[in-house]
């Protein structure tokens, strides 16, 4: 292969690494030398450095293998479920309903977690650490989102769920349910 072109496909290589890779390397029957991202049999396997978000390259262990990463510790928030599931997404509510909120939490919090509920960013503080349904009276007209953040007192670690939102209407003066007979 033409060194030039060698070049080109190395640099073209290297554009694509965001992270560690495996190229492949092989010479064919008329002594060509090529390089791909899927593997061929009899072709050597090339591991390319990654780079960080700096610039500068990760060095390879020996033998061509990307240096391992320290080992993180085992989280303590590991749930097989953790999700709002009522009230559904995009629900609009009338003033005067009463919302249920649950949370769907599988395995069951333990002893040191906690729950956090934020509607709309904020806090809710009148409600129990280990709540997973909780009630919110008449709610004013609006849009609200609401989450739950359950957080390990023994590590600091927290976990919280996607928002949800949902919708608050008031009825109209005018509509029909309001007319007296």
């Amino acid at each position: 292969m033409h060194p030039r072109i060698l070049c080109l496909v190395l640099g073209a290589l290297a554009a694509f690494g965001a992270s560690a890779a495996v190229v492949y390397k092989w010479t064919d029957a008329d002594g060509l030398v090529h390089y791909s991202d899927q593997p061929v049999p009899g072709a050597e396997k090339i591991y390319t450095s990654r780079s960080t978000k700096s610039g500068s390259a990760i060095p390879l262990a020996a033998g061509n293998q990307p240096a391992k990463k320290p080992q993180q510790p085992a989280s303590t928030l590991n749930f097989n479920e953790f999700a709002i599931t009522s009230p559904a997404k995009e629900t609009t509510f009338f003033g005067d309903e009463v919302i249920s909120v649950n949370l769907a939490l599988d395995p069951p919090l333990k002893q040191e977690q906690t729950i956090t509920w934020a509607l709309n960013g904020k806090k809710l503080t009148d409600q129990q650490p280990d709540a997973v349904e909780i009630v919110l009276p008449r709610l004013d007209r609006g849009t609200y989102s609401i989450a739950a953040t359950v957080t390990d007192l023994m590590t600091g670690e927290s976990q919280s769920t996607p928002s949800v939102t949902f919708y608050v209407r008031q009825p109209s003066e005018l509509s029909p349910q309001h007319k007296n007979p």
